[in-house]
């Protein structure tokens, strides 16, 4: 008798750590690939380049400044939809944008840009009445770089679709 709950005890023990083995590796996409595909879908709001993304255990914090509430709830319902993504704390804060830039600060902007674009040598940025249009090409990790390099400029517009993006 004794030998047999021995034995039961030891089953029940068997089936408990290869239980919580099991569960543990139903675990979800990790955080850091989390992050990097929700920072991957912010990429398409040009109003959004100075947004910071952080992720814990499934939950995307957003915190940065928008240019309305109709832009807060756009990023909120992108990153809900990011997999991997269970909540959403959206602290975003909501900052009219400057009004357009002036002609006369094309010349400011052109040189900012020029700037902010050497580090990138096959990009070519043009500046059209504060709309700065890219063209060339960028490989996918320095792309979020010079977006929030231009986007800090406040032009009127980034146009990155004519940048190959590799």
């Amino acid at each position: 008798m004794k030998n047999l709950t021995m034995k039961t005890t030891a089953l029940l023990v068997a089936l408990v750590i290869m239980g919580t083995t099991f569960t543990s590796c139903k675990s979800g996409p990790k955080d850091d690939a989390v992050k990097a595909a929700v920072e991957t879908a912010l990429l398409s709001n040009p109003h959004i380049a100075e947004a910071a993304v952080t992720v814990e255990k499934g939950v995307a914090t957003i915190s940065g400044q928008v240019p309305d509430d109709a832009t807060k709830a756009d990023v909120d319902k992108t990153v809900a939809g990011v997999a991997g993504v269970k909540s959403v704390v959206n602290n975003l804060t909501v900052v009219p944008e400057t009004p357009s830039v002036p002609v006369a600060a094309t010349d400011v902007l052109t040189n900012a840009v020029k700037d902010a674009t050497k580090d990138f040598p096959t990009v070519t940025a043009t500046v059209n009445d504060g709309v700065v249009t890219l063209k060339g090409e960028i490989q996918k990790a320095n792309l979020q770089k010079l977006m929030m390099a231009l986007n800090a400029l406040k032009p009127k517009k980034v146009d990155n679709s004519q940048l190959v993006i590799k």
